[in-house]
Order: structure tokens, then sequence, then C-alpha cells
């Protein structure tokens, strides 16, 4: 079904991207990639990457992070339901939160995550493939949907309005949460985050998209192979040479699992980093840009 395909080219996207991404020293490393088994959902897979990003931070932070800084990502994937979970290396205060739920529906289930997030403010924004803008710098035509069409099965070409007559059809939902409890920075920050998150994900799909050809007749044993492969090879891109990834399909209990020694150790203070308390003593600077821009990583 087309669960099972979506299934396959989301899959195929994260393990190609992750290595058309990475450079020697940064991108992303996958930690481990195994079998889960949770009480409430079943089997799953549980995957952990750290994604290093020193080189893609604006300058001004570049000069107050540490040199080996990354972001790690823990994803509980029990497919039609995913949770994943962002903390980074060195700000306790810092996550992102987010549930993804997917349905063979364009988008009207506006009660998905009822039950998730009765008390939240949320704020729902539709994403949009074909017709929103993206950062100029990830602009490429051959990923573009407008333009794309593909040659097994004649999908692409998306024109406006795409979603009303477009078949198959399916929605990722995503429920987004960014925390970070730095007084002073933490409007600025979540709402940069979230910009950033919206990016990534639409990037994702475009290209998820624009693949569709070189995935469509894989099987999911061929696109776990794949990926085996692709993160073999990206992680000795980045210069990190870790045993054999070993990605199987047995599941084992999930009584004999404990914490995984790569988790990042917490630091013992809560307290926020020394550079991002709001010094008390010297006026704050006016000329502070109001929207934060990161250089291109592929340049």
């Amino acid at each position: 079904g087309f669960a099972l395909q979506y299934r396959i080219g989301q899959l195929y996207m994260i393990s190609k991207h992750s290595h058309e991404q990475s450079d020697r020293g940064e991108g992303v490393e996958v930690v481990q990639n195994e079998p889960f088994e949770d009480p409430n959902h079943g089997n799953g897979q549980l995957t952990e990457k750290r994604v290093y990003l020193n080189r893609q931070l604006p300058s001004w932070a570049r000069a107050v992070v540490p040199k080996i800084f990354y972001v790690t990502e823990k994803a509980w994937n029990y497919y039609p339901y995913t949770i994943t979970e962002y903390t980074c290396s060195f700000l306790p205060k810092f996550s992102i939160h987010i549930e993804t739920k997917y349905e063979d529906n364009k988008g009207s289930n506006d009660s998905i995550f009822d039950k998730e997030a009765k008390d939240l403010e949320r704020e729902v924004c539709f994403i949009d493939i074909a017709s929103d803008e993206i950062p100029e710098r990830y602009y490429k035509e051959s990923e573009d949907p407008k333009y794309f069409k593909s040659q097994k099965t004649g999908r692409g070409q998306l024109k406006e309005g795409w979603r009303e007559t477009h078949q198959p059809i399916m929605c990722s939902y995503k429920l987004v949460t960014v925390k970070f409890e730095v007084w002073g920075l933490q409007t600025r920050v979540e709402q940069f985050v979230h910009k950033v998150v919206r990016d990534i994900l639409l990037i994702g799909h475009r290209q998820a998209f624009a693949w569709v050809d070189e995935w469509y007749d894989m099987t999911m044993d061929e696109v776990r192979e794949f990926e085996r492969a692709t993160q073999e090879a990206t992680n000795k891109k980045i210069g990190i040479f870790p045993p054999a990834i070993s990605i199987s399909n047995i599941s084992m209990p999930s009584s004999t699992r404990s914490a995984p020694s790569s988790a990042p150790s917490t630091p013992l203070s809560t307290d926020a980093p020394e550079f991002l308390t709001v010094p008390k003593d010297r006026p704050r600077k006016k000329s502070a840009p109001e929207t934060l821009t990161l250089p291109d990583p592929s340049k």
C-alpha cells in the first residue's frame, strides 16, 4: 500500500540527505539503530544519531560553543507513530520533542493530537511541498515538485491546488514542542528553532518526492540495507570510525535493555552556561540582529 511506499521513501531520503550534508568532521553520525519494544506502542525501531553542527553555526555562536558540539537525536519509530527528541551536548535546558502521526488524507484531521496536547497553546501550520518557499541556498530545480515528473510513476509537476485532486496522497502530522528555559532568550530561540524545523521538514519531503524513481522499486529489506551501507559511509566521511552498524529485524525483549553507553551525560549543574546569561553591568547593544542566518553548509 501507499503507507509502505511513503515509509520506504522517507527512510531512503533520510539516509541520502544525511550523507549529502556530511562533510569531514561534521554531519550525522549514527550511534545505534535497532529494534525496540514498547509496552504501549508495540514493536518499533530505536535510532540514536549525533548531528555535528559546528561549521553551520553563525560566527557569534561559534565563538562560545565548545569545539565538539553536537545535537543528539533519539527516535522511537512505531510507524505510523513516531517520537523524536533532540537534546544538546552542552545546553541542559534546551530540547525539541516531536510526535508524528501519518494518515491517508490531505491534512483534514484537525483533532489528530487532541489527546496529546490538551493544555498546550498550538499554532497549526500547513507545509506544502510544491508552493512553499524554501531558503534559496537549498533550492535545486531537479528537486522542485512543480517541475519534477517521475518516469516510473507518472507523479509530479504539482500545480496550484494539487492537494485537492492528487492521488495517492498522505499527510504527515507533527506536534513540535521546543523548550529553551533561559530568561531573555527563550522566545527568540524557540521561534528560530520552529522555523529551522519547518525548513528541514519541507526540504526533506520535497526530496523524498523528487527521488521517487530511485526508491520506488525497493523492498523494505533493500531500503534497510541501503540505510546500513549509507550510514557506514557517512560515519567514515565525517571522520568517525565506529564498529560496523548492524540493523537487524530480530526484536529483543525490552527488559534486557539499558541506556546506551553513548548517551551524553547530563551536566550536574542546570544553570545556563555563563555566555547565555544577560550581563548586568554593560548596556545591551542596540544593533543585535533580529533574524539569525546560518551559513550555507555546502560552501
